[in-house]
């Protein structure tokens, strides 16, 4: 399936950091995040921010898909807490068996 987002001419860097308890995309000097709770075999996704001068290059969509492609291989399912998550899910069927 893979990520409809992933720009090959923007190089990213999609990374679990466990220690915040977040995802983090690297993209053009800028840092995409979205904060996680793991209990059991589910992620609840709590928000998803982007950095003020990065907004509307669709860094946010693009780390969503990531972490949604992330706990397909993780076999896990989510709880988008995150609005844009939910939005991102809702508009993204092929995401929605993810959902618990």
């Amino acid at each position: 399936m893979g990520n409809p987002f992933r720009n090959a001419a923007m190089p990213v860097r999609f990374h679990d950091n466990t220690a915040l308890s977040r995802f983090e995309l690297d993209a053009d000097g800028v840092t995409a995040f979205m904060t996680y709770r793991l209990a059991a075999n589910v992620m609840t996704l709590m928000h998803t921010e982007t950095p003020v001068a990065a907004r509307g290059r669709g860094l946010a969509s693009q780390l969503i898909g990531e972490v949604l492609e992330e706990m397909r291989r993780r076999g896990l399912k989510i709880v988008p807490r995150c609005p844009f998550v939910a939005a991102y899910v809702a508009k993204h069927p092929e995401y929605r068996d993810l959902v618990a």
